[in-house]
């Protein structure tokens, strides 16, 4: 199926001759318009505390409610992945990040509202001197803690989480 299956109008003039083009644009036939899909970005974060600990988050909401996930989210518009990071991690633990280091990316899809959103999950790893006043807010439900030994992929519920913490384990 197109990724664009679900748009049926031109978003510049409004016909609806909206037809695929090609497997990742679709042009109106009424104005010439031509609407490339390309991936959203995203970030999450393993944060590290100076014992080696991470800090997780249970999801407060769907897609995955109630399965563990690394703090992270999409990258707003004139941000960039760092800036991400750092706004995320904050809105969702109340932790300010350092040492905010990018490890890998992996292509994702994400289901948001009955929309499948194509994403390029990009990974960091970021410091912080402690954990103190961490708290669950925003998309989090739960702060947990845990030795990066002891993680399990099976317990976190997105797919690109999922991989990135068996590559992160892997090291």
């Amino acid at each position: 199926m197109h990724p664009l299956h679900q748009f049926t109008y031109c978003p510049k003039c409004g016909a609806r001759t909206f037809v695929e083009r090609n497997e990742k644009a679709k042009l109106c036939t009424t104005c010439g318009f031509v609407y490339y899909f390309n991936p959203s970005s995203a970030v999450a974060c393993f944060i590290r505390n100076p014992k080696g600990e991470l800090l997780l988050v249970r999801r407060a909401k769907d897609p995955a409610k109630g399965t563990l996930d690394l703090p992270g989210g999409f990258v707003d518009m004139h941000e960039s992945a760092e800036e991400a990071a750092h706004r995320e991690v904050k809105e969702e633990t109340n932790l300010d990040i350092t040492d905010c280091r990018y490890l890998f990316s992996i292509p994702n899809l994400y289901l948001y509202s009955g929309f499948e959103v194509h994403t390029v999950d990009m990974f960091f790893e970021c410091l912080t001197p402690s954990f103190d006043g961490a708290k669950a807010e925003d998309d989090a439900a739960e702060i947990i803690i845990r030795l990066a030994n002891r993680l399990n992929p099976d317990d976190f519920g997105l797919q690109s989480i999922k991989k990135a913490v068996e590559r992160y384990m892997i090291g």
